[in-house]
């Protein structure tokens, strides 16, 4: 729903919360969902992200390896700025070392890894990690959820959802809810493989690596900003349609099948010193909402992320400031 926000005011929330700020649960800790925390916090709105991850980031994921001494971003390789706003924080975090330039113009990376810009925006917040939500009961105007790992006993007077589009619609429907227009987004698969190499590899980073077989892209972890060290840190993603044609399969037979197609293209065998398969259920955007995000006033409910507007981190930036103004002018 894309009605205008109807006036709302402390009193509308119950005799027990006049004079208090309104509060908000933000559903999931990625961009979309750090950045419209920020945004209410900064509106004066008591915010609190829960996420079902044990980390925050979403598919700005880092991977550390604790026994190996490094890390991974086995999800989201880089951002761009397209905008204004979003190149206005970029340029923030570069002047306070929160992200560096990587490779070719106009590419940013989080250091030391690609949490970083969300962690930046969540510090200080109430953060939840581990907290899987599977249901939104409305009890009066304000919203309960329910926590598959603990009880959360605070209740809200708005949800925003920052989930892939195809979690939402089940969390929606277990919960006897709708919002129109949700169905629309649709994501594809990646398989991910974190490589670890002794010595050099004469294999670069670039793009569509084997068109006719799994790899779709290389990247260089170790030629990052930050993450430089000994021996050779590769990511691979698959195809889109091998990881779908795959995307059941147990995750050590994804590995050697990854492997064997890097090793084709290296020319040689080879004996990893790490190596570990990752699956991406919703990875790639394949259909966008084509609006900034979904929000229905009377329930104050809304839906922001990168399915609204396209498949960049920015995407996921503006449209969960675009959520966030809509709450925070129904919460006024």
């Amino acid at each position: 729903m894309t009605a205008g926000c109807v006036a709302a005011g402390a009193a509308s929330r119950g005799d027990d919360s006049v004079g208090e700020p309104g509060r908000v649960a933000i559903l999931g800790a990625g961009m979309a969902g750090a950045i419209a925390a920020r945004r209410l916090t900064q509106a004066g709105l008591a915010v609190t992200v829960l996420d079902k991850g044990r980390g925050i980031g979403g598919r700005m994921a880092t991977r550390r390896v604790a026994d190996h001494g490094f890390a991974f971003d086995h999800g989201a390789q880089f951002m761009r700025a397209h905008g204004p706003d979003f190149a206005a924080a970029l340029a923030d975090w570069h002047t306070r070392g929160i992200v560096a330039p990587w490779g070719e113009t106009g590419r940013w990376v989080g250091t030391p890894g690609m949490t970083a810009p969300v962690r930046d925006l969540l510090a200080g917040l109430d953060v939840r990690p581990g907290h899987t939500v599977t249901a939104l009961v409305r009890k009066g105007s304000r919203w309960h959820l329910t926590v598959t790992e603990t009880a959360v006993e605070e209740a809200f007077d708005a949800v925003a959802i920052s989930f892939p589009t195809p979690q939402v619609i089940r969390l929606l429907d277990t919960s006897g809810l709708s919002l129109p227009g949700i169905e629309r987004p649709t994501y594809a698969p990646c398989w991910t493989l974190m490589v670890a190499l002794d010595g050099a590899c004469d294999l670069p980073g670039s793009d569509l690596v084997d068109a006719d077989g799994p790899v779709g892209t290389v990247f260089r972890e170790d030629e990052k900003p930050g993450r430089r060290g000994s021996g050779t840190r590769l990511v691979i993603h698959a195809t889109p349609d091998w990881s779908r044609a795959h995307l059941e399969e147990d995750a050590e037979r994804v590995q050697t099948a990854l492997l064997a197609a890097l090793a084709r293209h290296a020319g040689r065998p080879l004996t990893p010193a790490y190596a570990r398969a990752h699956r991406w259920r919703y990875a790639l955007l394949e259909t966008t909402l084509g609006e900034p995000c979904l929000y229905d006033p009377a329930l104050r409910l809304g839906v922001c992320g990168d399915g609204c507007l396209g498949p960049r981190i920015e995407a996921a930036f503006d449209s969960g400031r675009a959520l966030a103004a809509r709450i925070g002018a129904d919460l006024a």
